[in-house]
């Protein structure tokens, strides 16, 4: 991979700016640049980017911050500064907007079944606003409904993750069978391989509320930057735009 390229280098201090700042402020920093619910009056526009560098814990970042070296670094070689500066934010954006839209999805079902029942809509933003619930919502919403509905509302959204994920397809697009492994699984497995099978596991995961990876994790973000990323590199490479380096 060799030195680490300009743009690699400058997102990873600006994270790791974010992370300092984070823990000398704390929740003031997850209120002004976490990405929250859009009906949520924590959220700004701004959010759709700043959440991308913050994150909820040194191993949160560490590892996106170590991926984003790993991959990001020779994919930035190959196409240059500003063209990977470009897929690097229109991954991250395009997982913010896969995120919004499933949390739409998953707050309005909620919402319709509590009007249904003859709950009043601006009783139910009130409570929600004030950080509660009302006990009744479960057993109309079902737990997972409940949560799923909660969730969407009150919990904000941190990480590069969906950018990452945007990083991670373009690398096993461009080096199919650079053989990738990891600490628990010390078997090297190609990337054309590898890294569609860890896309296989967020769809799993996000799909059936079960997660492998572990919990508090945006799975359908993920699948929204990995998306994204695929787009642009099948666009790229069906145009040779990939032989354009932009500097």
């Amino acid at each position: 991979m060799g030195r680490i390229t300009d743009a690699v280098k400058h997102i990873l201090i600006v994270n790791v700016l974010f992370f300092i700042a984070t823990q000398l402020l704390g929740d003031q920093m997850y209120q002004w640049f976490a990405l929250w619910f859009p009906e949520n009056e924590n959220f700004y526009l701004w959010q759709v980017v700043t959440h991308m560098f913050m994150h909820g814990g040194f191993m949160h970042i560490l590892f996106n911050m170590y991926a984003l070296w790993a991959f990001g670094t020779p994919l930035e070689q190959m196409w240059g500064r500003n063209k990977f500066i470009f897929f690097y934010f229109s991954s991250g954006l395009g997982a913010a907007l896969i995120h919004i839209l499933v949390n739409y999805y998953h707050f309005n079902s909620g919402l319709q079944l509590l009007l249904a029942e003859g709950y009043d809509k601006f009783e139910i933003y009130t409570i929600l606003r004030e950080g509660r619930y009302m006990i009744t919502w479960e057993a109309i919403l079902s737990p997972d409904g409940l949560d799923n509905f909660l969730g969407s509302y009150i919990s904000p959204s941190v990480g590069a993750s969906g950018a990452i994920y945007g990083i991670l397809v373009a690398f096993g697009m461009m080096f199919p069978n650079a053989e990738l492994m990891l600490i628990f699984f010390p078997i090297p497995v190609k990337a054309k391989y590898f890294i569609p099978g860890l896309i296989l596991v967020d769809l799993f995961s996000g799909l059936s509320g079960s997660s492998i990876l572990g919990e508090g994790i945006a799975h359908f973000a993920h699948l929204g930057g990995a998306l994204f990323g695929f787009i642009m590199v099948w666009y790229w490479k069906r145009n040779q735009f990939r032989n354009n380096r932009w500097d």
